[in-house]
């Protein structure tokens, strides 16, 4: 009852994906109804990160980028080893079509707008040292900031990838599959919420660079105006700081009253702002 309007948690199950062949995460949560009834009016989330343990990062619009992944199977004509000309060598073509790739972030996009990545991350192919075979797979992952750049990406690859093929007498089946959305907190959201965080934060509030990891908490972004944040948990000792997913990650747990401080005020001021609104 001291409340200006109504809190929603939302304790979300599968944020790194669900296991293969099940669904999970805040996009099945969406879909089984989680925004509605009450449909809330903004979502705040957090992520701890190695920085400083005081520190609230904080960036407007395209915070964390989108992250989809891709496989190429490249089609050739197997031969011997010693016999080249008698077939089509996915393997040289594979390759060609790796460093291709490489030059759609490099050459072919405008790298003062927004940044993005393309890396593969494996070549699968070839049974023994004197047979050429007949395909070869290339999987790997995409990061943008931005859906333009990502649609735009999308089809630099598979253009890159089948006339690279085609050029060699050689096919590319492309697959892309969409991953994570970019994570881009809601402008107004963010500048109206920021004094609140100063608060909680004081000096440790500062603008975080934009990161390439991915974050799911961007499908709920997408129906809702949505604010997203790094609270840092690094310890005092050098050797116990190590990036997140790292099996030596290790959280100084006085990092974690930030957290719940800050998540409480924002909640708290923006239904007092918005009570003031109504």
């Amino acid at each position: 009852d001291e409340l200006a309007g109504s809190v929603k948690f939302v304790f979300q199950p599968a944020e790194e994906g669900a296991p293969r062949g099940e669904e999970g995460g805040a996009d099945l949560m969406i879909r089984e109804g989680v925004l509605a009834d009450p449909r809330p009016d903004a979502i705040f989330g957090l992520h701890v990160m190695p920085a400083p343990v005081g520190v609230v990062a904080w960036r407007s619009g395209g915070m964390m980028a989108s992250s989809d992944s891709f496989s190429i199977r490249v089609l050739g004509r197997q031969t011997h080893g010693a016999m080249p000309w008698g077939g089509v060598d996915p393997i040289v073509v594979a390759s060609q079509i790796v460093l291709g790739l490489q030059t759609i972030p490099s050459r072919q996009l405008d790298a003062t707008l927004t940044p993005s990545i393309v890396t593969v991350g494996a070549i699968n192919g070839g049974v023994r040292s004197n047979i050429i075979p007949e395909e070869v797979e290339l999987i790997g992952t995409i990061r943008t900031f931005d859906a333009a750049t990502r649609e735009d990406i999308h089809a630099r690859i598979r253009r890159t990838a089948e006339q690279i093929a085609a050029s060699a007498g050689a096919r590319a089946e492309v697959e892309i599959d969409l991953g994570y959305p970019v994570t881009a907190n809601d402008a107004a959201l963010t500048k109206l919420m920021l004094p609140t965080l100063g608060r909680v934060a004081g000096r440790g509030l500062v603008e975080s660079p934009r990161v390439t990891g991915a974050e799911d908490f961007s499908y709920f972004q997408r129906e809702i105006p949505g604010m997203f944040f790094f609270v840092g948990v690094a310890a005092d000792d050098p050797a116990l700081v190590h990036p997140n997913h790292s099996p030596r990650f290790h959280a100084d747990e006085r990092g974690l009253p930030v957290g719940v401080t800050a998540l409480t005020a924002l909640a708290l001021d923006y239904l007092e702002i918005a009570a003031q609104d109504r």
